[in-house]
């Protein structure tokens, strides 16, 4: 496995963006909408954000996530933050510990770039990243972003604490 920083707008970061989207569609059955959450490639550009796919051993892209700056805002985001978005592994690649990598490998990156709190919003129908973010040091917290007043929602944040040298 490869994982590798990317923009947003990569043909490979577009593709596993549709399929993620697909998911979320189906999990929610909402017709195709996804998740509605603009975003820009801009906004994952560094330092002000990261975006990363992973690639197995044949080239393929099979994991991606990437974060982007916050501050504080009428979204309920607070100064210092970095929301993660687009954490997905396709179905054939999952149960390798994928999602963990990219996780650890985005909140070094966050943190490095002088962030102070990984956010992250999820929902009710995806028990599995729910299981992720809370065995990874995510608490809930209070709601933010466009999603904030749903009740599917779940909203959880990790401090970025700095590492000890």
């Amino acid at each position: 496995m490869n994982m590798r920083p990317v923009s947003f707008g990569h043909p490979n970061a577009v593709k596993l963006n549709r399929r993620v989207q697909l998911e979320y569609a189906e999990r929610y059955g909402n017709g195709g909408g996804g998740d509605v959450t603009p975003l820009d490639p801009a906004m994952f550009e560094p330092p002000q954000g990261l975006y990363l796919i992973v690639y197995d051993d044949q080239d393929t892209p099979v994991a991606t996530g990437g974060w982007r700056s916050q501050d504080e805002n009428a979204q309920g985001y607070a100064d210092g933050d970095a929301e993660i978005k687009r954490m997905y592994v396709i179905p054939e690649a999952r149960g390798r510990g994928l999602s963990r990598r990219v996780l650890a490998a985005l909140e070094d990156d966050a943190r490095a770039a002088g962030r102070t709190r990984m956010v992250l919003e999820t929902g009710t129908n995806l028990p599995e990243a729910i299981s992720l973010y809370t065995s990874s040091g995510y608490e809930p917290c209070a709601k933010f972003g466009p999603y904030r007043f749903d009740e599917l929602s779940r909203c959880y944040a990790k401090p970025l604490d700095r590492a000890v040298s």
